[in-house]
């Protein structure tokens, strides 16, 4: 599989079931992003997309958002920044708008494995798939470029990198939530019952598997 997109949903629910913070729920789910990217590489998968923080996400409260930054800090520094992850980190999205400790942290990131050859995390943070669009076209009106299928792609976050394979969300819910809306257009789509703090290798084995048996017609026979 050339790219997978997960939509980590479920942490906050995961920690209400044991009497737990929602920033603890975020905390166990840093910790399961770590083995299901660890199964990915493992499984020779190219490039992997998480949604880490919407656009939308701003509405939850600030003791929730706060927690979320400091945790995206903490996984890059202890996590991506060690020597011995070879991950090529990008981040998406409107990330001028975030704290200037989260920006700092995810340029030094960026920046420390933009030569590495393993396999390309992308992190969307501050990310909305519409704003994504509106942004590419803007920047294609600004340079006077025709507005093309190929030419809105080039200035998408993902640029050269193939649209998603498979987009899997977690805890059950049915939708996409603004992720990749554009990339998305021929995705298969998986929704997986556990919390994503609950994932396991073995989930991203039995997902792997699940695709196998799918056959991607792109709109033909």
């Amino acid at each position: 599989m050339k790219h997978i997109g997960f939509i980590m949903d479920g942490n906050g629910r995961w920690a209400e079931r044991r009497g737990l913070s929602r920033t603890e729920g975020h905390r166990a789910g840093v910790e399961a992003l770590k083995r299901v990217l660890t199964a990915c590489a493992e499984k020779r998968v190219a490039v992997v997309s998480v949604y880490a923080f919407s656009t939308e996400n701003w509405k939850r409260p600030p003791e929730e958002v706060n927690g979320i930054f400091k945790l995206i800090a903490e996984l890059n520094d202890d996590y991506f920044g060690k020597e011995e992850i070879s991950y090529r980190v990008n981040f998406f999205g409107a990330t001028e708008e975030l704290p200037a400790s989260v920006k700092n942290s995810i340029k030094a990131v960026a920046e420390k494995t933009k030569k590495n050859r393993g396999m390309i995390v992308n992190i969307l943070l501050n990310y909305g798939g519409r704003a994504e669009i509106v942004r590419a076209v803007k920047q294609l009106v600004a340079d006077k470029k025709e507005i093309t299928e190929e030419s809105l792609s080039s200035r998408l976050y993902t640029g050269r990198l193939p649209d998603p394979d498979l987009i899997v969300r977690t805890a059950g819910e049915k939708r996409l939530s603004n992720f990749m809306t554009f990339q998305s257009a021929y995705s298969e789509l998986l929704f997986w019952e556990k919390y994503w703090p609950d994932m396991t290798a073995e989930d991203v084995e039995s997902i792997l598997a699940e695709y196998g048996k799918r056959k991607r017609r792109f709109g033909g026979l």
